[in-house]
């Protein structure tokens, strides 16, 4: 098991500067999400560190060895792409342990390594069927334990589940969370969807244009959002985020709290608006609130909230739990400035 390191890595495609310069740690036996929206460079730098790219600048080493310069089959990773990518004519066996075969081990050594990676992926049961016969979790389960046979430094994950439909989406990240205790290997994972990376890493790394807003644990990343991209792209649903006279009561440019950080209700409270749609979700109701102003924010009540369409309704933010940004949109980290008394609407 090793780290991996990147020092100022850059890409650009012509003139066209995709990555700028990332400067990034990933400690050895980490599970690390690369997590941002479509074309924010999270596949080309994980293609980077696979070596299927190379750098327009920079090093990345992996175990204290500089591998800038060398080839994918040299630096001891093991990638899992969206696709299956597995052979239809062999059987799930044969598809595991092909990367042995083409390095020329015995049968008994693949047959051994085959089985290792077959019980702990669960397709014991599987070996012998080809996949045709296999669902699309069990062939995405195929497809990484042919990358587990080979032993790698790492793995590298290229939204692997993004083929899968919302419930065998779920069970997969419970199975590749606990592979991931099992191995205890470095294990990269690039995804455009938050509450994969919220679930599964250990550290997040959010991409915004090329460039990392911000790394850390995925709490660290909810609680301490260091600016309004991060804080809006981490949590689902969404960071509501107000301007105007009440952010100004606040000292900042833009005040943020969560749907869950807000109490809702009819009678009083620190923001009015109008209720909007109300999704039932059984244990929770989101309610899709208008302010006065036009900006729309949302409260997570819990169960079944009696709240009709068009009714004036007033929102107050947990103490503690508001986000302030100045001007640039970045956090302000120092105490807020105290208020008048709740209940003066927006």
């Amino acid at each position: 098991m090793s780290g991996i390191q990147l020092r100022n890595v850059a890409k650009r495609f012509g003139d066209a500067e995709v990555i700028p310069g990332i400067d990034l740690d990933i400690q050895d036996g980490e599970f690390v999400v690369f997590v941002g929206p479509s074309g924010c460079g999270k596949s080309t730098l994980l293609r980077l560190i696979a070596g299927l790219e190379d750098v327009s600048g920079g090093t990345i080493s992996i175990g204290g060895k500089d591998v800038t310069d060398a080839a994918p089959a040299r630096r001891g990773l093991a990638m899992v792409f969206q696709s299956y990518a597995l052979y239809p004519h062999m059987s799930v066996a044969a598809n595991i342990g092909f990367p042995l075969k083409m390095a020329g081990q015995s049968k008994a050594a693949i047959d051994q390594k085959v089985k290792a990676a077959a019980a702990t992926l669960n397709l014991t049961d599987y070996l012998a069927r080809k996949p045709r016969e296999l669902s699309g979790g069990q062939r995405q389960r195929v497809a990484i334990g042919r990358a587990i046979v080979r032993e790698p430094e790492g793995f590298l994950f290229d939204e692997p589940l993004s083929n899968l439909d919302a419930a065998l989406r779920v069970n997969m990240r419970l199975e590749l969370s606990e592979l991931h205790a099992q191995l205890k290997t470095t294990m990269i994972y690039v995804t455009h969807d938050q509450v994969e990376a919220m679930t599964m890493a250990d550290k997040i790394v959010v991409l915004n244009r090329g460039r990392v807003e911000q790394v850390g644990s995925p709490l660290d990343l909810y609680n301490h959002p260091d600016n309004l991209f991060v804080a809006g792209f981490i949590g689902s649903p969404k960071m509501n985020f107000i301007k105007g006279a009440y952010a100004k009561e606040h000292g900042a440019a833009t005040v943020g709290f969560r749907p869950e950080h807000t109490t809702l209700s009819k009678e009083s409270g620190a923001i009015k608006g109008v209720a909007g749609v109300s999704e039932h979700l059984g244990s929770d109701t989101f309610v899709h609130v208008k302010l006065e102003d036009g900006t729309q924010v949302t409260a997570r009540c819990a169960g079944e909230m009696a709240v009709r369409h068009g009714d004036t309704v007033w929102l107050t933010p947990e103490d503690g739990r508001l986000h302030r940004f100045d001007e640039k949109g970045l956090a302000m980290r120092e105490a807020a400035p105290k208020l008048r008394a709740a209940g003066s609407g927006l």
